[in-house]
């Protein structure tokens, strides 16, 4: 059999990027690809539940670190929304230990802003600084904005962000899905948009009063966009991060089915290619799951009822890839810094060449939640078609999955 060619994309600021296994580029268990093969650099999430301690019926540090690997994922960044919530050094201890016994890639940790994320008091900043990536608590907005201030000042103080889920409770008036056209039409309570941007726009007050390194969790409005974008320009210390599923899909996707309910929710059409905007002209700087997994019992209540979660780690480059960079809307080396790069650059987090995926980028499937390595198996993208299955992940030189 001829020798099949590989395509190394050689992304900048990564010039030494010579990926081997065991020495070797051409591997054996590749001989049956297509010629359309790309090497690519380990992909890098900043916004990933891995759910343990406290919750292992709906995902392990185990099975969540192998669905990042069948993704091409090398290192992930785990929100503090647990139990014990990680808001000590004792209590993240709990998860360090589960991460070192049972973690097939780099699993990087968030301490909590807050005791319990409950808004009311300062957890131990200091004492968990040299081993979580930054501090979140995600799940929960921060409602006061003294106590964003008091957070902001501590941890610029110890050279870390805080990594914000911006959500205003005072808003939300029980609402489940984006405050749009489905929700009208099909009766349901909606989210609105300024529940969103509205902490956002406090927060970049608060930025640029204390100097802080300030990320933004999973932007989902055009308002958000354009506040971001703006401060940027202003020299405001602040980055974000946006979700596959609000680049490829709208409110009118909707269906009558708890995977298609996330928070924040799908948004409008024109939320949708706002945001498109802010990754082709480098407001927005880096795409990240937010892989929620839930029972299946969880996410069998419809969209009032059910959990607020999907999956995400296994579909997010293929749906990228197909749906971004096979259509002209970005390059394949702009995916690379929305997926490797500009990560790793904001959160100081490990590069190595050692650290790669393998990728039949010709190859297509349709998405079966049975083949996910997650626990969880919500996603909106069940059944769609797309091209790009990985062959293969590398940890440290070592695979740590392999494909049919």
């Amino acid at each position: 059999m001829a020798e099949k060619k590989f395509k190394v994309l050689e992304i900048h600021d990564m010039p030494d990027f010579t990926p081997s296994v065991d020495g070797a580029l051409i591997c054996p268990a590749l001989c049956d690809c297509s010629d359309n093969i790309a090497v690519l650099p380990g992909f890098c999430d900043v916004h990933v539940h891995f759910r343990e301690p406290g919750f292992s019926y709906k995902e392990k540090i185990s099975s969540g670190s192998l669905a990042a690997a069948h993704g091409g994922y090398t290192i992930v960044c785990t929100m503090p929304n647990l139990d014990p919530v990680p808001d000590s050094v004792e209590s993240l201890k709990k998860q360090l230990d589960i991460i070192e016994k049972d973690a097939v890639i780099r699993v990087i940790p968030y301490g909590s802003i807050t005791v319990g994320e409950r808004g009311e008091q300062l957890s131990d900043l200091d004492g968990m600084a040299p081993d979580v990536v930054a501090f979140s608590d995600d799940g929960r907005g921060v409602q006061s904005a003294e106590m964003m201030r008091e957070a902001m000042l501590k941890a610029r103080s110890l050279g870390k962000a805080i990594v914000a889920h911006c959500e205003d409770n005072s808003l939300l008036h029980g609402g489940y899905i984006h405050d749009g056209e489905y929700a009208k039409a099909h009766g349901h309570r909606g989210i609105c948009s300024e529940s969103e941007w509205g902490p956002i726009k406090r927060d970049i007050e608060l930025c640029r009063e204390t100097g802080c390194a300030y990320h933004v969790c999973h932007i989902s409005t055009k308002e958000s966009v354009e506040l971001i974008r703006k401060a940027k320009r202003e020299g405001v210390n602040i980055t974000c991060e946006t979700g596959p599923h609000y680049l490829v899909m709208d409110d009118s996707d909707l269906k009558e089915d708890g995977r298609f309910k996330m928070n924040p929710p799908l948004r409008s059409e024109a939320d949708r290619e706002a945001l498109i905007e802010g990754i082709k002209d480098g407001t927005i700087d880096m795409i990240a799951t937010d892989h929620a997994p839930h029972s299946a019992e969880e996410k069998a209540r419809g969209l009032e009822k059910s959990a607020f979660g999907i999956v995400g780690l296994e579909t997010a480059f293929p749906i990228l890839y197909t749906k971004l960079v096979k259509t002209g809307v970005i390059t394949m080396d702009r995916l690379m810094e929305l997926l490797v790069v500009n990560p790793r650059k904001r959160f100081d987090l490990p590069y190595s060449p050692n650290d790669y995926s393998v990728w039949d980028l010709d190859r297509e499937f349709t998405v079966d939640p049975d083949d996910f390595l997650s626990m969880g198996k919500a996603t909106p993208f069940e059944n769609w078609k797309l091209s790009g299955a990985c062959l293969m992940t590398v940890k440290d030189g070592k695979i740590v999955y392999q494909g049919k």
